[in-house]
């Protein structure tokens, strides 16, 4: 399976607005949080998940979502290919990540919340998570 864009709408009048997802299923959703990365550490990286699939939906500001496959658990290559996709709360989307892919999830405006979707109970958190130095793999304006 590939990371996918599941694209909502918005709708406006004169009570306000209402943002949506209609195509994604919370079928598999477990627990769900909501990430605010710090000013000082906008980003949060990489986090690798061998079993939980990831959904990323914006609430506020902006973020960029990298994410690369891993090829090897232990000992993944540094020339993996990073992909990247732009979410903002004007932009009602959420983003699939499956499981087998690390992700790094950057902040580009202060006070951004990101609300993560996930398909593990947290029972099992610890036999999933891998995690790999913030600098294992470069962004753009990183290198």
């Amino acid at each position: 399976m590939k990371p996918k864009i599941i694209q909502g709408g918005k709708f406006s009048d004169h009570r306000g607005s209402i943002s949506y997802v209609n195509d994604f299923s919370f079928k598999d959703i477990e627990r769900f949080y909501i990430i605010s990365n710090s000013q000082e550490n906008p980003i949060r990286a990489w986090q690798g998940h061998k079993l939980d699939a990831k959904n990323f939906y914006c609430l506020s500001g902006s973020f960029k979502i990298h994410f690369v496959k891993i090829d090897n658990w232990e000992n993944p290559s540094k020339d993996l290919i990073i992909e990247t996709v732009l979410v903002s709360e004007s932009d009602s989307k959420i983003v699939h990540i499956p499981a087998g892919y690390a992700n790094a999830i950057e902040s580009l405006e202060e006070n951004s919340k990101l609300m993560s979707f996930s398909t593990l109970p947290l029972t099992n958190v610890g036999e999933d998570d891998v995690r790999y130095p913030s600098n294992y793999w470069l962004f753009d304006n990183e290198q």
